[in-house]
């Protein structure tokens, strides 16, 4: 099911807010976490998200949270199963705010994503 909510005087930019851009935005940050590479999740992030924290980059923490994940045989399999549902996971949008259900949530117990800078950024 996917619902679009746009004004009627909707700039163009908001052509993107489709589910095929979210899905290609849920691939690139599962294929970086797959990859470890923390600053290819990054740049997934909704900005408030990507703070340094306590003297951690975005980048270290992520690619942390990826050594992590992978160290998991049954989290790294999520993370794998997450990969192979996206194509054919349902997506719901709600105006700037997107949700694809995958197997394994990607952050926070939600797999939440919100429209700006003309693009899906995983937010909380």
């Amino acid at each position: 099911m996917l619902a679009l909510a746009a004004p009627a005087a909707a700039p163009a930019a908001s052509s993107g807010v489709t589910a095929a851009t979210l899905r290609a935005a849920a691939t690139r940050l599962i294929t970086a976490e797959l990859a470890g590479d923390g600053a290819g999740a990054c740049a997934v992030l909704y900005a408030p998200l990507t703070a340094t924290v306590d003297g951690r980059t975005c980048a270290q923490r992520w690619a942390s949270r990826s050594k992590a994940l992978l160290a998991s045989p049954r989290r790294a399999r999520g993370l794998r199963a997450d990969l192979r549902a996206v194509n054919g996971a349902a997506v719901t949008i709600n105006g700037e705010y997107g949700e694809i259900a995958l197997p394994q949530a990607l952050l926070n117990g939600r797999s939440r994503f919100y429209w700006t800078a003309n693009c899906w950024m995983l937010t909380r």
